[in-house]
C-alpha cells in the first residue's frame, strides 16, 4: 500500500511538474524574454497579453507550445515570430503551462 502511495504522489507531482518548473528565469534562459516581457509590449506581445487573449481556449496550450517551437506570424501584428531552437518541446510546454497562468 506504501509502494502505491508513494507512486502515486509522485505521478501527481510530475503531471503538474510543467507549470510548477517555468518561470521567468526559464524564459529568460531561452532568450524569450528578449523580444518578450511579463507585462509590458516589447517586440512580441507582453506574456499577460497572451494568457489573456488565450484564456479558456482548450487547445491554446498546445497551439502556443507549437509557435514557440516553430514560430508563426500574422497573430499580433506583422513580425513573425521565429521559431526558438533552444527550446525543447518539454521546455515549450512549461513556459506555456506558465504564461497561460498570468494575469
Amino acid at each position: 500500500m506504501r509502494c502505491l502511495c508513494v507512486s502515486l504522489c509522485t505521478a501527481l507531482l510530475v503531471a503538474a511538474a510543467p507549470a510548477a518548473c517555468a518561470n521567468p528565469e526559464l524564459a529568460r534562459s531561452k532568450i524569450c524574454l528578449g523580444c518578450h516581457d511579463i507585462s509590458e509590449k516589447k517586440i512580441g506581445p507582453a506574456f499577460k497579453d497572451v494568457a489573456a487573449r488565450y484564456a479558456g481556449q482548450k487547445d491554446a496550450a498546445a497551439r502556443l507550445a507549437d509557435k514557440v517551437l516553430k514560430g508563426g506570424a500574422g497573430v499580433w501584428g506583422v513580425l513573425p515570430m521565429p521559431a526558438n531552437p533552444k527550446v525543447t518541446p518539454e521546455e515549450a510546454r512549461q513556459l506555456v503551462a506558465w504564461i497561460l497562468t498570468l494575469k
